[in-house]
């Protein structure tokens, strides 16, 4: 009580000092998405050098999930047991083991184990972050500095993808564009380290907030939340379901089914999370500004819909140029350029309005509860369909002699997307009846 009452007397830290947090935190951030996508432009690779089929792939990334769901159970104890500057240290630091597996032996189990690990550590470092930020810019810039967090983060995945162009020599087997992977995990644990450094000098000297202690789930009480929530839930696990799986295997079959060089597959794959880093605040203000989130919603899970089919069965029409200024350039078929760009508007459109939708569902006290029960129910969806989509394509000898193969993939995404469609219409009549929660109505301006 005492620390308490004389942090209270401190002055509050300079902004200098708080973006430079941000910017250390944003960077460790940076090394853990770029990880995590690191493993999907070398899936040719691997099935052709290490003779990995189609479910073993799926399974490395099912057990990033697996993984995933065991560090949910455990919740936020570790990071309020031990601090965030410790805990943001040693989750990067399995984040690097991790990635040294993963790229250091050609055995399946080792690689398997690599990807269970970063698991273990991604996911409590993207949760030793956000309550980083929560420290340091709750009652300030909190959603500024959450945006800018998320745009560099996703800029790791985009990285990733743009690999196969500014790292183009590293892809004449599986195991160099690992080895880089792990590198940049090594620059992840510097900048944990700078984190950890910049807050110990800044204790005694600064007020530096305090986050709330991670809320446990209420499993007792889960049939008090509405069926609103349970709509948005479904939303949720399904749309998680359909675009991270499609992402894992993209750079594989636009090279595969299309014909396209890795280089462009890279290129193009790169455009999700660049919409992201792009378009997600400004649908973010858009709905703010408007309201109809639940419409929204199923506008986004309407257009989402037919994108695989389309893939799958349209002409591939005339080539088109691709350009990513200081990345590179490449010519794509029209059609997966126009595919490809709305699926990422749709990948910034739907987590922009459905995350914080649920705040006006759910009432604050029970809020942590929400969020984490949402978080575990997407990664469950998650873990399950790269290993279908990999039995579906082994099962029916998909590649590049046999094109149709990866038609029944295409199918089952668009069945799951088919689910998102009704869940989300489901939503928008609960919120246009007489016990809506005001995701339609309420907006910025009316609040001015």
């Amino acid at each position: 009580m005492q620390q308490t009452n004389f942090q209270e007397h401190l002055p509050e830290p300079t902004p200098f000092y708080r973006w430079l947090v941000l910017l250390f935190v944003s960077l460790a951030m940076f090394g853990n998405y770029y990880v995590y996508d690191s493993m999907w432009p070398v899936i040719d690779l691997m099935r052709t050098q290490l003779d990995f089929s189609y479910q073993q792939i799926g399974l490395l990334s099912t057990a990033y999930n697996v993984a995933a769901l065991c560090v949910l159970l455990i919740g936020g104890y570790i990071i309020d047991r031990f601090g965030t500057k410790k805990a943001i240290t040693v989750f990067a630091l399995i984040c690097l083991f991790a990635a040294f597996l993963t790229a250091a032996t050609p055995h399946y189990e080792v690689i398997f184990a690599g990807r269970f690990l970063l698991g273990i550590g991604a996911e409590p470092l993207i949760v030793a972050a956000t309550t980083v930020l929560a420290k340091w810019f709750k009652g300030k810039e909190l959603s500024f500095a959450f945006g800018i967090n998320l745009s560099i983060s996703r800029l790791g995945s985009a990285s990733a993808d743009w690999s196969t162009s500014f790292a183009s020599p590293l892809y004449l087997n599986w195991q160099d564009p690992l080895w880089l992977a792990t590198a940049v995990a090594g620059i992840s644990v510097s900048a944990a380290l700078l984190y950890w450094m910049a807050e110990k000098r800044a204790e005694g000297r600064y007020h530096i907030g305090h986050s709330q202690a991670a809320e446990k789930i209420e499993l007792k009480s889960l049939y008090k939340f509405s069926a609103s929530y349970w709509y948005i839930v479904a939303l949720c696990v399904v749309f998680y379901a359909v675009v991270f799986p499609f992402r894992t295997f993209a750079i594989d079959y636009f090279q595969q089914a299309h014909g396209i060089t890795r280089e462009a597959a890279g290129l193009l794959s790169s455009l999700l999370p660049v919409a992201a880093i792009i378009l997600t605040p400004l649908f973010g203000l858009w709905v703010d500004r408007v309201g109809k989130r639940s419409l929204f919603m199923a506008v986004g899970a309407l257009v989402m819909m037919p994108l695989f089919l389309a893939v799958t069965y349209l002409p591939a029409g005339p080539d088109v140029p691709l350009v990513i200024p200081l990345i590179g350039s490449a010519m794509v078929p029209l059609t997966l350029f126009v595919v490809i760009f709305l699926l990422g508007a749709v990948f910034s459109l739907i987590p922009a309005v459905m995350w914080p939708s649920v705040a006006y569902i759910v009432e604050a006290r029970r809020l942590g509860s929400a969020f984490a029960l949402m978080t575990m129910c997407q990664q469950l969806g998650w873990a399950v369909v790269p290993f279908i989509v990999g039995v579906l394509n082994d099962r029916n000898a998909a590649g590049p002699e046999n094109i149709a193969g990866y038609a029944p993939s295409m199918w089952f995404y668009t069945s799951l997307a088919a689910f998102g469609l009704f869940f989300a219409y489901k939503l928008w009549r609960s919120k246009t009846g007489p016990n809506a929660h005001g995701l339609e109505t309420i907006t910025s301006r009316a609040r001015n």
